[in-house]
């Protein structure tokens, strides 16, 4: 056998060795692999969407977004999404804020438990506050745009007399509040507006009817039972108290704990109502400086 036949015989094993492992390595080894990129092509394929559907298909689902949110607005409350333990915090600070100076609250923790799905904060608060500041803060959890509720309250009154005799009626206090928030951000709204947290005026039912604290004479007005009538003119009255100030008022004119009610100008008296306390009492003062009493 000549060297050009055996040279032809080894590069034909050759070439036939490269062909039997090209078709091993791409039919066999890459097949695996080639398969799974091709399925993933198909999956692709599968969702692909041009620029102008997909536009339009967001444009739509804002759309639909905001119709929730409407709808959800227009709840008197709402659940909000994932709100923080102090948020509440803030909420009763803001309220207090207009509480008068004989007024406060104190804030506290207690837990925080799970019903129904959804997380319930669990607070105390107490404290002493002019009832209508109380009403307030109570109507304020109850009516706020995100849900909180009062589940027991503790109410006592309380009488408060500053150095100079003013009486002020307060109202001890102390209930438990349950702020809810929610996981699940489909009961929330993205920008919610506060409810209108002013209430109406309502009437104090811890003030007193009949009490034993008098409001002292602060403005210098007339004591009427100390009083006397000096003289009468058409519409007016002179009058003086007991230490020797004297005063001219007309009809609807106030005095202390009450008010001038009539001038009698044939009759040479004057006429006032007077509450005592809550005990209305008529007083007559006469020109001959006879005062007539009668309840």
């Amino acid at each position: 056998m000549t060297s050009k036949v055996k040279n032809t015989i080894i590069i034909s094993g050759i070439l036939i060795f490269i062909i039997v492992a090209g078709g091993i390595f791409n039919y066999v080894i890459l097949k695996g692999k080639i398969d799974d990129r091709n399925t993933k092509i198909k999956n692709l394929k599968k969702y692909e969407m041009d620029t102008e559907a997909l536009t339009k298909s967001l444009i739509d689902l804002q759309k639909r977004a905001a119709q929730l949110d409407s709808v959800l607005a227009l709840r008197p409350h709402n659940i909000p999404f994932n709100i923080n333990q102090t948020d509440f915090y803030d909420f009763v600070n803001k309220v207090s804020e207009r509480f008068s100076p004989n007024s406060f609250v104190n804030m506290e923790y207690v837990e925080n438990t799970r019903e129904k799905g959804f997380d319930i904060f669990n607070y105390t608060l107490d404290g002493v506050a002019e009832f209508r500041d109380l009403y307030n803060l109570v109507y304020s959890i109850e009516e706020s745009k995100l849900l909180k509720k009062i589940n027991t309250m503790i109410l006592a009154n309380n009488i408060n007399v500053d150095p100079d005799g003013t009486p002020h009626y307060l109202v001890n206090y102390k209930f438990n509040v349950e702020v809810y928030s929610s996981s699940d951000d489909r009961f929330a709204i993205r920008n919610y507006v506060e409810n209108d947290l002013k209430p109406y005026p309502v009437y104090d039912y811890f003030y007193p009817l009949i009490r034993s604290e008098i409001t002292p004479n602060r403005d210098d007005l007339l004591d009427v039972q100390t009083g006397q009538l000096l003289a009468i003119i058409p519409d007016g009255a002179f009058l003086s108290d007991a230490s020797g100030r004297t005063y001219l008022l007309w009809e609807g004119d106030q005095v202390y704990l009450g008010y001038l009610t009539e001038i009698d100008f044939k009759g040479s008296n004057v006429h006032f109502i007077l509450n005592k306390g809550g005990i209305i009492e008529k007083m007559t003062l006469e020109l001959s400086k006879e005062k007539k009493q009668s309840k």
